[in-house]
């Protein structure tokens, strides 16, 4: 093998055959829209125009247990730059923050959302809020949410990707790339990429797995790493904290409130096939976690000098032999791929369908107008965080977190207990907080708490006076009559 470097040109890595398979996985991407596509046209040949915008939305609420999983997990990694930048800087600690945090809250959710939510016939989590709470949540928590699935780290990690095969400015690369998944988010509805997804799901899952298996075969296996590098690497808690460590563990949390998940969950043609598939991906999500973090931290051993943004694509672009580099290269654009056509479908869906007034909602040109919007808001928005995906997901992660997750999961346990009204004022309050705490200035010992416990905190708090006023209110009623 020749030496491996930290600093190429992607390109010049790149083969004839590299590009021909490169190509030949996006090919395959475009058949199995035009598929999507054709199943869609079929359906609407014989239904009315809500059945037609229920297809758009949720594929007529027919998602097949191979198709819920192969959506969901490809759903969840768009931003592999991220995470393999955590591992190259800190091992195995991107493992707890981007993992084992997020396992607990998947296999919540499939013991104990999925029975909450069923029967509803919600199409969307604003929708499925308001009817908890009523219309005033349904509209704040719609807010919350386009904020939420924005896909502003997706198209950064696009961009990142199109400049290192083409080179270019970073927003540029940005705008083309999401302007190609405007196309077919557009065009084939939610059907279109739940197709997309299947494809992609194999390339993804396929591409890290090669990185790793040849990572141990050339430099060897757990050996290697622990003389290569820090002990800190094996450390679960890394560099950092205790307190900034299980931050990610209530961001993980957010995932309770995250619409992607109730989109599928919705989506599915049972609960038992939600619920069912949520442990199968888990359990595919922790073998994609141990690749690509053992994967970037073989990267940190063997090219500690690369710019940790990208070094484990620069790494595994130079560990595969022809051929199998393009297919590496593709499943690396289709985890992004498969990630932002989601999220950008669905910040879509936000505004068509939940922030609109009800005489559009049922109009697909809106619906497409609305992911047009949220494409180029996307765009303008990675600029506005320079490039910095982790900065996006603490930001936008920790408002989801601290405002939304506490009063969620309250009206499932203590269903209407506290009413519209309330539910507003709670989440309200949770922003000011959690945006006061992140803004002000604080002394050494409030420095290290973090803006997300302070809105925790407060909503907990806010829902507690609220639960037990509505107690002595009851009881109060009751001694009177």
């Amino acid at each position: 093998m020749n030496q491996i470097k930290s600093n190429i040109n992607l390109i010049d890595t790149i083969t004839p055959l590299d590009w021909t398979v490169f190509l030949i996985v996006l090919a395959l991407t475009g058949v199995s829209v035009l598929w999507g596509m054709r199943l869609k046209e079929k359906s609407e040949l014989k239904e009315d125009d809500e059945t037609t915008y229920l297809d758009l939305l949720l594929m007529g609420r027919q998602l097949t247990l191979p198709l819920f999983i192969a959506t969901l997990v490809a759903t969840w990694y768009g931003g592999i730059f991220g995470v393999t930048e955590i591992a190259f800087n800190n091992g195995i600690y991107n493992f707890v923050t981007q993992g084992a945090f997020w396992y607990v809250a998947y296999i919540i959710f499939a013991f104990f959302i999925i029975d909450k939510i069923k029967g509803r016939e919600a199409l969307t989590l604003p929708d499925l809020i308001g009817k908890m709470f009523g219309p005033r949540s349904a509209q704040l928590s719609a807010i919350f949410n386009f904020f939420n699935v924005l896909p502003i780290a997706y198209a950064i990690s696009l961009g990142i990707f199109s400049k290192m095969l083409f080179g270019g400015e970073l927003w540029i690369n940005t705008a083309i790339g999401v302007s190609f998944v405007l196309l077919y988010s557009m065009w084939g509805g939610f059907r279109a990429v739940v197709f997309s997804d299947l494809v992609q799901f194999f390339v993804m899952c396929f591409a890290v797995l090669l990185v790793l298996v040849l990572s141990v075969s050339n430099f060897g296996g757990l050996n290697f790493l622990q003389e290569n590098l820090p002990s800190s690497y094996f450390s679960l808690t890394g560099t950092m904290g205790i307190g900034t460590t299980f931050v990610w563990g209530f961001i993980a949390l957010s995932t309770l409130v995250d619409p992607n998940f109730y989109q599928r969950c919705f989506a599915a043609d049972s609960p038992k096939t939600a619920k069912k598939g949520i442990l199968i991906s888990t359990f595919i999500w922790f073998c994609f976690d141990i690749c690509t973090t053992f994967g970037a931290m073989y990267a940190k051993a063997v090219i500690p000098e690369a710019e940790s943004s990208h070094a484990y694509l620069l790494y595994a672009a130079q560990i595969l032999p022809d051929g199998l580099r393009g297919l590496m290269l593709a499943g690396v654009l289709a985890t992004i791929l498969s990630t932002i056509d989601s999220y950008l479908f669905l910040a879509g869906t936000t505004l068509a369908f939940d922030l609109a007034p009800k005489r559009f909602r049922s109009n697909p040109m809106v619906h497409h107008a609305g992911v047009l919007i949220v494409g180029i808001l996307a765009i303008i928005m990675a600029q506005v965080f320079d490039g910095n995906i982790k900065s996006v997901w603490k930001t936008l992660g920790s408002l989801s977190a601290a405002c939304l997750l506490f009063p969620v999961l309250f009206g499932y346990i203590f269903p209407n207990r506290i009413s519209d009204k309330q539910f507003v004022v709670t989440c309200i309050f949770g922003v000011i907080t959690t945006s006061y705490w992140r803004n002000a200035s604080h002394d050494a010992f409030w420095q290290n708490v973090d803006e997300l416990y302070i809105g925790v905190f407060t909503t907990a708090s806010m829902l507690l006076i609220f639960y037990f006023t509505s107690l002595n209110k009851a009881e109060v009623t009751a001694r009177k009559d």
